[in-house]
């Protein structure tokens, strides 16, 4: 199975990417194609990093890592937040996700960033496979989102210290 793989800034993304983007969440988080367009207008920035894996010209497999302030002990950095991993259901099993895994670790590493996503439970031993670490829940706060699951951190040599993270989704 041949593939392209294409990363791409938002700002250098056309319509039909994002179209296309927004259709492929919309199979998974059926929110509806409008409200996926309405909700990457709004929340997505011109410098954030999108991963597309496409066969033929069919976008099968979709990440985004967006830049994000957060404070460590109060000093304000930028981490780049893994916010979506997404394989069109027709293409699951063929280890697509592990090649998005593989680009976004080393564009993470090369941007010199930390990385954060949340997950739920069962998506831990995965996203551990790739380097990925478990953060303590007492250790971060996530201030502009509410959320009920796990948070993980890549390329973070500081997580075992007694450091506490204020991460910012929205801003």
């Amino acid at each position: 199975m041949e593939y392209l793989i294409s990363s791409k800034k938002t700002f250098q993304l056309n319509n039909k990417e994002i179209s296309q983007i927004c259709y492929l969440k919309n199979t998974h988080w059926k929110h509806g194609l409008k409200s996926n367009l309405n909700w990457f207008k709004k929340y997505v920035k011109k410098n954030d990093i999108h991963n597309l894996l496409f066969i033929e010209d069919k976008l099968v497999g979709y990440t985004l890592l967006r830049i994000r302030t957060f404070y460590i002990n109060n000093i304000k950095k930028k981490y780049l937040y893994f916010d979506v991993l997404i394989i069109d259901k027709k293409f699951r099993n063929k280890n697509l996700s592990n090649i998005l895994m593989y680009i976004n670790g080393d564009i993470i590493l090369k941007n010199k960033k930390l990385s954060f996503l949340i997950c739920l439970k069962n998506m831990i031993k995965y996203y551990e496979k790739f380097g990925w670490k478990k953060m303590n829940s007492k250790k971060f706060l996530i201030k502009d989102h509410n959320f009920y699951s796990y948070g993980m951190c890549f390329n973070n040599k500081d997580l075992n210290k007694k450091f506490n993270y204020i991460f910012y989704f929205y801003r």
